[in-house]
């Protein structure tokens, strides 16, 4: 069966959208345990993880809508997730928080290795794909900081 370029645009298409849905959950997750702080445990989390999962989050939606714009595509309308239950507590949220995050540069990560995007030929998508995967990498280790300050 041969593949063809709307094909591929496609299904690039639907796993940025994989990749958006889980930074969502990341972002939704960031936001319950922000409520679940202090102030000065709030701003850390806010700069260190809201901030960089709220610009990844941010980036690729807007790309994911220009890409489907350029090709002819029909773009997703993304929905903030619940982030789960308060009694999680502020640092499962976190937790939760960096599983998805993790899950999202994973389907990047992999979406990059298929090469898919340099064979759909779009490198304002691939440069994207690079700078989200960057902002989410730091989460998990900026999370490991601001969890052994939660409680104190």
């Amino acid at each position: 069966m041969a593949y063809t370029d709307a094909q591929a645009r496609q299904q690039l298409l639907d796993t940025v959208a994989e990749a958006i849905d889980e930074t969502g959950l990341a972002l939704a997750a960031l936001g319950a345990a922000y409520e679940q702080v202090d102030e000065r445990t709030g701003d850390e989390l806010e700069e260190r993880l809201f901030r960089p999962v709220g610009m990844a989050y941010g980036r690729a939606k807007r790309h994911h809508a220009a890409f489907a714009g350029r090709h002819g595509l029909a773009a997703r309308e993304f929905e903030q997730p619940p982030p789960g239950r308060p009694s999680t507590g502020a640092k499962g949220f976190v937790e939760d928080a960096v599983r998805a995050a993790s899950r999202a540069d994973a389907i990047l990560a992999t979406l990059q290795d298929s090469m898919l995007p340099v064979e759909v030929g779009d490198p304002e998508l691939r440069a994207v794909l690079g700078e989200v995967r960057e902002l989410l990498g730091g989460v998990s280790r900026s999370a490991r900081e601001v969890v052994r300050t939660l409680g104190r």
